[in-house]
């Protein structure tokens, strides 16, 4: 599971919190502010492609379903929901596809999961 940009903001906000502590030895304080500077980075770019990333993947999955995503709303929250609805749908369609030997179907599935990866890699990410 990925944390969300609030989980990791909260998290470098106790790290910053404690670092400006006195008594903290300066590695530490050197080590908790160079971890922080990199998540507070990586944030930045998740936050900033969260949206579109969702969008796209939306459209592909609803698509994939043979039918639309629900975009009346692009807040991020309701984007993950809807996210969420199509992939629980996915799945049922995965198991159907190998329930019936649908191959051509499950190939579209598993070539759009590769595509969703792909998607919400990092400018950062090793592979």
């Amino acid at each position: 599971m990925t944390p969300d940009v609030p989980s990791v903001l909260g998290e470098l906000a106790q790290l910053l919190i404690r670092s400006a502590a006195p008594g903290v030895p300066d590695g530490e304080r050197a080590g908790a502010l160079g971890l922080s500077s990199m998540l507070l980075a990586m944030a930045a770019e998740v936050w900033d492609g969260a949206a579109e990333t969702l969008v796209q993947e939306n459209r592909a999955l609803a698509r994939l379903l043979g039918g639309a995503a629900c975009e009346d709303d692009l807040r991020l929250s309701i984007l993950r929901t809807e996210n969420a609805r199509l992939r629980t749908l996915l799945i049922a369609a995965q198991i159907d596809a190998e329930t019936t030997g649908d191959v051509t179907r499950q190939t579209a599935i598993w070539t759009e999961l590769r595509v969703s990866t792909e998607r919400r890699k990092l400018s950062v990410s090793l592979v």
